[in-house]
């Protein structure tokens, strides 16, 4: 095994143990990939302001997010196929989550359930939620989720319409996937996680297949999918779903301080500035560079927090410092769960935390909540407004 010390150390152990098509499912952006670029680049063009001489014993990353105890502002992005990455990979993540005391955000779209992941862990977990055409069972997905007492609903608008991912479509990237001979001579090489798939019973969208009309095994459910993301979705529909949803609302997806301000006026409690970890829409600005001009928008109306692009405890800290309230991670914890399932999880949640326990210290912080601009170098016109 070798020695594990960030991120890209996980990444790299995932890449040669994962199957190719699900390596560049999780790793890819859409059309040119400028945007999935940016965000993890942009935060490069943030610079640290180091203080020193400074007491700092005692230091703290606890926190809360939309009012629930985070052993640090970072939770567990919603990824689909997470259990194709590892198997059983949701429940896997979620227990991480559980144990290290930050919150697990379960996808529509994940191989194991709502019921699955529910059985398997002792906390609430959150939900996230794609607007479909068939409001049967989106409702009775919603009530599923209720009833495995999930205690946040993060519903994402950034989806009516399904980008293209070149990657995705070069790998015949389906479900289930088309055994060429490429992909035959892949997953050949990749025993270790073939094994492991052979040995769980859950390779099937749990939340769709059995639940959804017309989706009884995985043939159908391709082409389903593709005709359900629902292009109608507007804010009228959004404040329909604060109605079915009694607990805590988390609206995905925010890239304009419009929309943001749209959030407010239908009941959010959090909004997360993303662009999909630039797998939707080409060319837009990255999520760092886009909120400030967020948090102008809406002060402390409303919990404003952000996904796309981080990799590092140090992309967390200045998420934080620029005013941000909460993080997520995708593409981070994937790498941990390919490379090494739940532990691989846990090591890169570890990872993350010593980054930004030690760079705050750095910086003279000992709270998150310290956490401003004032630790920060950030270039003159680093917004998304033009100069």
């Amino acid at each position: 095994m070798p020695v594990i010390t960030c991120i890209d150390d996980l990444k790299r152990l995932y890449k040669r143990r994962v199957p190719k098509m699900f390596y560049d499912y999780a790793q890819a952006g859409s059309w040119t990939e400028q945007t999935f670029r940016e965000n993890t680049s942009d935060f490069e063009k943030i610079y640290l302001r180091q203080r020193v001489a400074l007491d700092m014993e005692g230091r703290s990353t606890t926190s809360k997010m939309i009012g629930q105890d985070v052993a640090m502002p970072v939770a567990l992005a919603p990824v689909g196929m997470t259990g194709m990455q590892h198997p059983d990979g949701e429940i896997k993540a979620a227990r991480a989550a559980e144990n290290f005391g930050v919150p697990y955000t379960l996808s529509t779209m994940s191989i194991c359930s709502i019921e699955d992941v529910a059985e398997h862990t002792s906390t609430p977990f959150w939900f996230q939620l794609y607007v479909m055409r068939d409001d049967d069972y989106i409702t009775r997905l919603i009530q599923r989720a209720k009833a495995a007492e999930c205690s946040a609903m993060v519903l994402t608008l950034d989806l009516q319409i399904l980008a293209q991912r070149h990657k995705d479509l070069k790998n015949g990237l389906s479900a289930p996937p088309k055994m060429t001979l490429p992909v035959m001579a892949d997953l050949a090489t990749k025993w270790r996680w073939g094994l492991g798939m052979l040995g769980t019973p859950r390779r099937g969208f749990g939340n769709i297949v059995g639940h959804a009309k017309d989706v009884a095994d995985m043939t159908s459910l391709m082409d389903w999918t593709h005709k359900q993301f629902d292009p109608r979705l507007d804010w009228e529909k959004v404040k329909d779903y604060r109605r079915r949803w009694d607990g805590k609302l988390i609206l995905k997806g925010i890239l304009d301080a419009q929309d943001a301000r749209l959030a407010l006026e239908v009941g959010a409690d959090a909004i997360i500035v993303s662009n999909h970890g630039g797998r939707q829409i080409d060319g837009a600005l990255s999520a760092i560079r886009a909120l400030p001009e967020i948090l102008d928008a809406v002060g402390d109306k409303v919990e404003v927090h952000l996904d796309s692009g981080i990799r590092s405890g140090q992309d967390v800290l200045k998420a934080l410092a620029m005013g941000a309230t909460g993080t997520y991670i995708g593409r981070a914890y994937i790498y941990g769960l390919g490379a090494m399932g739940e532990q691989g999880v846990t090591k890169a949640l570890e990872i993350i935390h010593k980054e930004l326990d030690t760079t705050m210290a750095l910086c003279g912080r000992k709270s998150v909540q310290d956490l401003n601009r004032d630790v920060l170098l950030v270039p003159e016109g680093f917004s998304g407004r033009w100069e």
